[in-house]
């Protein structure tokens, strides 16, 4: 793959911690080569080696070793990045997971080796494991910290009365803090295991959360129903698609053949039915795609980011280089214009 990265959003908040702890900014940013500017929007891109870089330097300028630990009991996941919104907006935790795994690479590009997204859920010895598939966990042993504090510590801030983690495993030796594993974690926790994973209790995958969260489908919906409304008037085949594509065009996965059986009809049909009106069934979703962000970016209330999530990207460049292919310029042009 490409030189990983990492957002800005998630660089930015160790860097807001890592001052909090004491650390001197200008100092963890010479050490890191990150700067100010790479942080102004937490939709820009961080090299994932500067974000390492900036996790040892505030480490040791902190004098806090547990600092990674630490760093993911501090703020929920909402509160510094895009996909973490993305998951407070499913009605349950295991809706949330799928809704991560399909956008965790905005947060963090890691390389991950088999099928299935970076978090999998897998039976072992008649227990249910919550593992973190990453290739080569070991050479960033901060990264499974963060992650796994940040999923435990979020679920007892909200659930305090639901049960979650039984124990952790981590592929890594134990280090020399490791009794603020457990501080933070709360669960026993084996070092030097075959698989970075928690044990949970399968009844967590049912929570369902507080509040979905209204921004972020607040803005599908609020734009959306004015579209569908119309839509829902009209009497042409390409009205119809539109109208049940609307609401499922977050997801990305917007097959023909679904709509078709949505429509009560078949694949074919529904292709004849569209050239009859002189459009094809690609062209309609990639349009659909392209009023809707307009409309997103036109209501400044969604950052690139969170537009190209509405509209079906799970990457950003891909929908930068769409909606440059739509417009002829740049979403944050649009954005800021």
């Amino acid at each position: 793959m490409a030189e990983p990265t990492v957002s800005a959003g998630y660089a930015g908040n160790l860097m807001q911690f890592a001052v909090a702890k004491g650390a001197d900014a200008a100092l963890l940013g010479e050490r890191s080569g990150i700067t100010p500017d790479d942080l102004a929007d937490p939709d820009n891109r961080v090299p994932m080696a500067r974000y390492v870089a900036l996790m040892k330097a505030a480490r040791e300028l902190c004098d806090a070793p547990a600092l990674a630990l630490d760093l993911g009991a501090e703020k929920d996941f909402k509160e510094i990045s895009v996909v973490g919104l993305i998951c407070y907006a499913a009605p349950t935790m295991g809706a949330a997971l799928i809704e991560l795994n399909r956008f965790s690479r905005l947060t963090a590009e890691v390389d991950i080796p088999v099928d299935g997204g970076r978090f999998q859920l897998t039976p072992i010895d008649a227990e249910l494991w919550l593992v973190d598939m990453r290739s080569d966990p070991n050479a960033f042993p901060e990264m499974t910290e963060a992650t796994w504090s940040r999923f435990i510590s979020e679920t007892s801030r909200h659930f305090p009365d639901a049960p979650f983690a039984k124990a952790v495993h981590v592929t890594h030796d134990a280090p020399g803090h490791a009794p603020d594993y457990e501080r933070v974690l709360k669960v026993p926790v084996t070092f030097g295991s075959d698989k970075n994973a928690i044990m949970i209790d399968p009844s967590w995958l049912s929570i369902e959360l507080h509040q979905p969260n209204r921004y972020v489908f607040g803005v599908l919906s609020e734009h959306a129903d004015r579209l569908l409304k119309g839509l829902e008037k009209a009497t042409t085949i390409r009205g119809q698609v539109e109208s049940l594509a609307i609401p499922l065009l977050h997801t990305g996965d917007l097959a023909m053949d679904d709509i078709a059986r949505r429509m009560g009809m078949s694949r074919p049909s529904l292709y004849r039915r569209l050239r009859e009106e002189g459009v094809s069934f690609e062209a309609l979703i990639d349009d659909l795609r392209h009023r809707m962000a307009l409309h997103y970016l036109g209501g400044r209330k969604a950052s690139v980011n969170e537009t190209a999530y509405l509209v079906g990207f799970s990457d950003p460049s891909s929908f930068s280089r769409a909606f440059k292919r739509w417009t002829g310029s740049s979403p944050r042009n649009r954005k800021s214009g």
